[in-house]
């Protein structure tokens, strides 16, 4: 608590708390949107598909520029651009004119990524990996208390847009701190430095193969954001429709989910630090997430529902991604710069075809899930292929590779 940039990382935490309510905000109010804009609700999933394009834009070559001009003008940028964002979907009188916004959610989202991440490691260099690891339970506390608060506003017969005015109230006061007292480390400083001091002896060259193992990274990229980006933006209207909860229920499973997420990030940031690694993780979470949703897709009962909510969103929200990545820099160290960009850009991809394949689907529902308990299998293939490669190529005393990388985290 003494570190001088404590107060800009809760700041930037902030962000990211606000963050997580932007990701799943179009789907909870999914269906006075799609009135708003005189659509269906599968208008509204094409809207949220453009989050990914505005991720895609400029994804590969913020972080370049983050490293050029500094962490601040990015998190700064990230900000204003969601402001952008929130206000406008609520002046939006179409789903053409939002999907310009739904982009603008995308860039931003990228901008505070490029920023926040290696500010944070910078910040706090001796625990760079928790440091991140955080920003996933402020997101989950968004994604958590969003849906209370929508079921609020519904039942009260308030107005929807309320859940976009708090958002852009929260970041403006965020963005007058960050402006006025925000403190920075230099960019990079001592980078190379603080290594040495450390001691650590990090694998010189990439013992994977890039096209065989650097594919199979990037499917699992692609398929864990799928696995786990559908069912937040589907699962209270599954709840609702296929379950036959009531409105108020139906949205509380996001919420269920989201604590599942909290959780799963506490518990694997404890055993981590008990020398579990990272590589353990992987097949353990996707094939409880591809069970979790078998199993709401076969009994989609109230009580299913509510139970494998918490726990797809432990196996499938709680990090896995950031796993799959810790995992992937192991294999190719000299390129993390280049591997997050790809690893993440197929996680982009993701975020912006299954809104469009699901918003197709959007007349069933059931379908939609299926359609996703066949991506969590795969996933759960990718992961035994990626575990299989990784102790044939390392061995099984290989905690020192993964411990180093743990920075990678994002």
């Amino acid at each position: 608590m003494k570190n001088k940039y404590m107060p800009t990382a809760i700041s930037l935490y902030l962000n990211y708390f606000i963050h997580g309510i932007g990701v799943i905000i179009l789907a909870q109010n999914m269906e006075a949107l799609a009135q708003h804009w005189q659509t269906t609700t599968g208008g509204v999933a094409v809207v949220i598909s453009s989050l990914g394009i505005g991720r895609l834009i400029v994804l590969l070559v913020s972080g370049f520029l983050s490293d050029k001009f500094g962490r601040k003008p990015f998190v700064v940028l990230g900000v204003v651009t969601y402001l952008l964002f929130f206000a406008g979907i609520l002046l939006s009188p179409s789903i053409t004119v939002a999907y310009v916004f739904g982009i603008l959610a995308g860039i931003a989202n990228s901008f505070l990524d490029s920023g926040t991440y290696p500010a944070l490691m910078e910040m706090f260099p001796d625990s760079k990996g928790t440091a991140n690891v955080i920003i996933k339970a402020f997101i989950s506390v968004g994604q958590f208390g969003l849906p209370l608060f929508v079921s609020f506003l519904v039942a009260g017969n308030y107005w929807y847009g309320w859940s976009f005015i708090f958002c852009i109230v929260v970041l403006v006061v965020n963005l007058l701190f960050m402006l006025a007292a925000g403190k920075f480390p230099v960019a990079n400083q001592d980078a190379k430095v603080a290594a040495k001091e450390e001691g650590k002896t990090v694998q010189s060259e990439s013992k994977g193969s890039l096209w065989f193992d650097g594919t199979l990274f990037i499917l699992y990229g692609y398929v864990s954001q799928a696995t786990f980006y559908l069912v937040s933006q589907w699962l209270s209207q599954y709840g609702a429709k296929v379950a036959g909860m009531g409105d108020a229920s139906s949205r509380a499973l996001i919420s269920y989910y989201s604590v599942g997420s909290i959780v799963c990030v506490l518990v694997t940031a404890a055993l981590a630090k008990r020398a579990v690694k990272e590589i353990q993780f992987l097949g353990i979470y996707t094939l409880l997430s591809f069970l979790s949703l078998l199993l709401m897709y076969l009994v989609p009962t109230s009580l299913m529902c509510s139970i494998m909510s918490f726990v797809v969103g432990f196996s499938a929200a709680g990090g896995v991604m950031q796993l799959g990545l810790t995992v992937m820099s192991t294999f190719f160290p000299q390129g993390k710069g280049t591997i997050t960009g790809a690893f993440y850009t197929a996680g982009s991809i993701a975020s912006f075809t299954i809104p469009l394949v699901t918003g197709m689907m959007s007349t069933n529902l059931a379908n939609i899930f299926l359609f996703d308990v066949i991506i969590a299998l795969i996933g759960f293939v990718l992961a035994v292929l990626i575990t299989v490669r990784y102790y044939h190529l390392f061995g099984k005393n290989s905690q020192k590779e993964v411990t180093i990388d743990h920075d990678t985290n994002r």
